[in-house]
């Protein structure tokens, strides 16, 4: 059985001081928690915060003792150099992450990301060691016209391109966000969301076989909260949340990851 992975987004919300006061409210309640960290310590689930730059290091201080995984939302492709305002993979491993958010609808969309510039992100955070979450979504024009599969395709494909089967199995985790449905108030119902993870899962197999589709964790993100949790994770083909908003929130976020429990 794969794990689930519930991951919270920031996005550009909570700064150092309010880091600090999430981290002292949510870590204590998360540990305590018997379903949670029982889950946690037999490698069934993984709970995770993704922050803004300037609040990963009272991100990392903050979860001292616990499970919690600290990611950052995006990253450059090079080590170092002339690139003003960009932050590397190394200096997030050094600053205490694991893992990074990698091509999120609103980088395509708002910041122009091209499909060329990702993959390369993807190549750097494996070569440094990162995990990334690699995100995908078609746009609502997009679905209505029914492009929706192949948008789905060029995307994952243009990320993925001449990788190796087991790095994509073991070392990415790929993230499905319908962009109409975040921030929107919408959400994909867990049919809609099953078609599209388990369409992800079928690509994977049928380019790089079975086994490592079935390894691959795929999330699902688009207007998560705790009252609906429970029936996106109860589809086969969806291992975890990427949640925006309801991430937050300490209690919010804390029911989304009780709703993960199994």
């Amino acid at each position: 059985m794969r794990k689930k992975f519930i991951a919270g987004n920031w996005k550009m919300f909570n700064g150092p001081a309010e880091t600090q006061k999430f981290m002292s409210e949510f870590v204590p309640k998360m540990t305590s928690d018997l379903g949670i960290a029982s889950n946690i310590d037999k490698g069934m689930m993984e709970v995770a915060v993704f922050a803004p730059f300037v609040s990963l290091s009272a991100a990392a201080a903050g979860k001292a003792g616990s499970g919690l995984i600290i990611g950052a939302q995006n990253m450059h492709w090079e080590k170092n150099g002339a690139f003003t305002g960009e932050v590397s993979a190394p200096m997030l491993k050094e600053i205490g992450c694991t893992h990074v958010i990698v091509g999120h609808s609103e980088r395509r969309h708002i910041f122009h990301e091209t499909s060329e510039e990702l993959h390369k992100k993807l190549l750097a955070a494996l070569d440094e060691g990162l995990k990334p979450v690699f995100c995908v979504g078609e746009l609502l024009e997009e679905r209505e016209s029914g492009s929706a599969f192949d948008v789905i395709r060029k995307q994952l494909f243009a990320g993925l391109k001449a990788m190796d089967g087991m790095d994509v199995a073991e070392k990415i985790i790929v993230a499905y966000e319908p962009v109409w449905a975040i921030g929107t108030g919408k959400t994909a119902s867990s049919e809609d969301a099953q078609e599209i993870c388990g369409f992800i899962r079928k690509l994977i197999a049928d380019t790089f076989g079975e086994g490592i589709a079935e390894k691959v964790m795929i999330l699902y993100g688009g207007s998560v909260k705790p009252e609906n949790t429970a029936s996106i994770l109860s589809m086969k083909d969806i291992d975890g949340v990427l949640v925006g908003g309801a991430s937050l929130k300490p209690d919010s976020f804390l029911a989304i990851a009780k709703a993960a429990v199994h």
